[in-house]
This record gives structure tokens, sequence and C-alpha cells, in this order.
């Protein structure tokens, strides 16, 4: 009996049918982070210049990518070494235009975006989106929430240039655009006024929603965050008036939380279940906070774990949770930085499916904690390892302990050749 079979018998012991499971798992889409791979620095500004809004990435690992091409070969590197089914997200400031073309974010148009779609329509992906509210001069430092009209205009014409990109991969590609709206709108010390940009935010975040669009094809979502470099003291799209938002508006837009962003104590593996009692869809950008949304690389943790689980009990790999990676570290090879996260995340998916979910939730309803603490403590001693090789083999991608030495070689060979 192989260590696979072996494994198969006791999680049937469980009533779990790990056949199923795999099928299952190779379908389930997890959006990849495009900005992983050059530093969050995109293609339609300065690449030397720093980044501003409460963006920034630690590191000069040798290797970045400079280009779109290079960008692209990255990720299809990355696609090599994970099993399952990806799905590209980019930010507007990944524009792709013709030789001495350029237009400023507020005129982007989709035909900016095509070589992208030819990317994913070559490699059978969906794309998700982001407007791209940082890193640019007409950050005052603020954006959608800006007292100055002209500013706010220029930001309002650009989301509403987003949501028609948005639509346009949606139809292009025919799966659903998630198109994710965050700023990083706040001051560094204390605000005079609380209230005033926070309308300003919602009135601007209106504007940008009333662009026609088809909520089964564009999924719009609001980002909160707790703080960001340079906006310490004050937010104004805290956590509070994002879910507000979305609440209010259910029928064109959909909350989103990443982990990340909120205060260290609090952990969204909870928040799952909880909004997912009032809305029928939610998104989430998962990442690693250490001490502050410091976008570190997903790892193979408890809160990971936990978060996976709770996407899976309740019901989100039917189509209720939007996935998706977003973290960035310029510290240490960048595609081995994309591929361990994404591998991870579909690691903690692996071992919640193989859960007795059922039978977890009996036990408590029947007031049996002692066995359910005894259950969840046995349950991690499992032999999930051999069910992802299995899974990874059937994918065709590299076992744990296979795959950094192609990481290795393609540093050597190609991404160290950029300097």
């Amino acid at each position: 009996m192989s260590r696979f079979e072996d494994a198969v018998k006791k999680y049937a012991a469980l009533g779990i049918d790990v056949e199923k499971v795999l099928e299952k798992l190779k379908n389930v889409s997890i959006s990849l982070h495009c900005w992983q791979g050059d530093d969050v620095r995109g293609f339609d500004t300065d690449p030397n210049k720093p980044l501003t809004g409460g963006i920034q990435t630690t590191g000069n690992y040798p290797g970045r990518a400079r280009t779109p091409e290079e960008l692209m070969a990255d990720i299809d590197k990355v696609i090599s070494l994970v099993p399952g089914k990806p799905k590209m997200n980019l930010h507007a400031s990944y524009a792709i235009f013709d030789k001495d073309e350029w237009v400023d974010r507020d005129k982007l148009e989709p035909k900016h975006f095509a070589k992208w779609v030819e990317f994913c329509k070559e490699r059978g992906l969906g794309c998700d989106f982001n407007p791209t509210f940082f890193s640019h001069p007409k950050c005052d430092p603020l954006t959608l929430s800006s007292a100055n009209e002209e500013t706010r205009k220029f930001w309002i014409d650009h989301g509403k240039a987003s949501i028609r990109i948005s639509s346009y991969l949606a139809e292009e590609l025919g799966q659903p655009c998630v198109m994710n709206i965050w700023t990083g709108d706040g001051f560094k010390d204390i605000p005079g006024d609380r209230l005033g940009p926070r309308k300003r935010y919602k009135e601007s975040i209106d504007a940008i929603l009333a662009e026609p669009f088809d909520f089964k094809k564009v999924k719009p979502c609001v980002e909160s965050k707790v703080f960001g470099i340079g906006v310490e003291s004050y937010t104004a799209g805290s956590g509070e008036f994002a879910l507000t938002y979305a609440a209010m508006n259910k029928d064109k837009c959909i909350p989103l939380m990443d982990n990340g962003h909120y205060h260290p104590t609090e952990v969204v593996s909870d928040k799952i279940p909880a909004l997912l009692t009032f809305f029928d869809e939610i998104a989430l950008h998962v990442t690693r906070p250490v001490r502050w949304d410091s976008d570190h690389v997903v790892l193979f943790d408890d809160e990971t774990k936990e978060i996976a689980r709770e996407i899976v009990r309740c019901g989100g790999l039917d189509g209720r949770v939007k996935m998706a990676l977003d973290y960035f570290d310029a510290s240490i090879n960048r595609v081995s930085a994309w591929t361990v996260g994404y591998r991870n995340f579909q690691k903690a998916l692996l071992f919640a499916m193989l859960q007795p979910v059922e039978e977890l939730k009996a036990l408590q309803d029947k007031g049996q904690f002692s066995k359910l603490m005894v259950v969840q403590e046995e349950l991690k001693t499992l032999p999930l390892g051999d069910v992802w090789a299995e899974f990874c083999s059937r994918n065709g991608a590299p076992q744990d302990g296979e795959w950094f030495s192609q990481i290795e070689e393609y540093e050597e060979n190609v991404q160290l050749k950029r300097i």
C-alpha cells in the first residue's frame, strides 16, 4: 500500500472522500497578484521614484521584473510550480502602452490591458482588477477623500475607467472580475476633521459605482485598512466605513477583508462567518501581517489554516468567497515568494477540506466539547502531506522538496541576467 493509499484509508475512516476533495480543489480559483513580481512598481510611472500612499516594499533582492515581458515570464514560472487553477490579479498601474503612447490613469482604456487578456487567454486564466490610488503625482496626499475637487474628480474618473476595464476583462475571459477599491487616504497626525473626508470618500465611491456594469460579471469591493506608513493617525477607509458601505450597497458592492488590515489581536477567520451571515459573497486578500500590515509571504500557519477552514465550512469554495493573495517581499527571490505563498494557501485549503465538518459541528451542537477538542487536535497529525503530494503530482506541479531547485536555476539563468 502506497503512502497516499494509506492516507486515503485514514481519512475514509472519518467519512472523508479524498478523491472528491482532490477533484474539487483542482478547480478552486485563487488570484495571483502581479505586484509581487516587481515590488508594486507597475509600468505607468517612473519606476525609480519611491512608492507613496502607505505602500512600502522592503528589500532589494536582485532580479526584479522591469518590463511586462519579464513580469509575464516570472508569472509563467510560478504557474508551472503550483497545482490547481490560478487567476490573475492586476493593478491599473500595470497598463501596457504601445511605443510612444501613454495616458494618465483617468484616461485608461481596455485596450491598455489587451496584452494581459492575451496572456490570460493563452493560459486559461480569469483576471481580477484594482484601481491604483497611490504612487502618483495626483495624490495630494488624499485621493477619493480629497477636499480638492479637481483631485477628487481625477480619481473618480480613474475609478470609472477601472469599472470599464473590469467589464472588459470579465467579457473577454468569461469569468467574473473582482474590482477592489482601496486607498491609503489618511493623515500622519491627529486630524481636525474625521467626518468630512469620509463623506467625500462615500460620495466618490458612489460616483464610481454609478458607471454602468453587470454585477454578475464585475464584483466591486471596498477594502478597509487600520493605518499605513505616513497615515498612522487616521484612515478614511476604516473597517467600519468599508463594511457599512458594502452593507448599504449590496446590489453593487461586496466587502473585502485583507487579514493584514486589522488590529494585531483581530483575526479575519472569525469575521468570515460573521459576514457570510449577511452577505451572499465576500472577498479576501490573504497575507501575513507581522505586527502591522507588512505584507509578508503567506505561511502554512495557524491563522492561514483557520481562514481556510472557515472558507470551507461556510461554503466559500462554491463561489461565496473570492480569494486572492496580497503580499510583496523584495528581500528574497520574488518568484520563490510567490510560489511559497500560493502553495501554502492551497495546502491550507486542502487541510480544511480534509476535515470532518459535519462531525465537528455535531459535537459542538451536542455540547461534547471534550471530544471536539480531542478530534480537532488529532486531525493535525493525519497524513495531509501525502495527499498534498498526490495533488501536486496529478496537477503537473512538483512536490515539496522538488521545486526550489527550479527557482535556483531560473534565478541564475534568467533573473540575475537582468542586473
